[in-house]
């Protein structure tokens, strides 16, 4: 088929690797290796999940832009306290355009509606996000 724009799958998910080291600045690579003790199938689980946050989520413009979906996505990663993937979403966040002021504003209202355990659990991760940039000479943190 001449012009045809389909992708095979494998296409798509070094798009996804793609799209999320733009957004993260780091290939997600070395998160994706097999795990001591792993089962076979792990990979299929990370392959999937990257897919669906990268492949199809993240690249979405329509409606709401990258910045804005950063935003969103930390505080979501913030009110359901997983602090780990709030790390990369803070960097996400940074990254694209966010200011360390607008996050602490999430947390203010993120504070207000789930609660001061909860939201400063999640300041803390934001601390030492913001500590890293600056490390890095990040103008917007310094």
């Amino acid at each position: 088929m001449t012009g045809s724009t389909a992708t095979t799958p494998e296409q798509d998910y070094a798009r996804a690797l793609d799209t999320a080291e733009q957004l993260l600045g780091f290939r997600l690579e070395r998160f994706l290796g097999q795990g001591v003790g792993e089962p076979a199938n792990g990979a299929d689980f990370k392959r999937l999940a990257t897919q669906h946050a990268f492949g199809d989520a993240w690249p979405r413009q329509g409606v709401l832009d990258t910045r804005t979906r950063a935003l969103v996505s930390v505080t979501i990663a913030a009110t359901l306290g997983t602090l780990e993937p709030l790390r990369g979403q803070l960097r996400i966040a940074l990254n694209n355009g966010v200011t360390p002021e607008e996050i602490v504003e999430a947390f203010i209202q993120l504070e207000a509606y789930a609660g001061a355990a909860r939201a400063f659990e999640g300041y803390q991760v934001a601390l030492e996000v913001f500590a890293e940039k600056a490390a890095d000479g990040d103008p917007a943190t310094t």
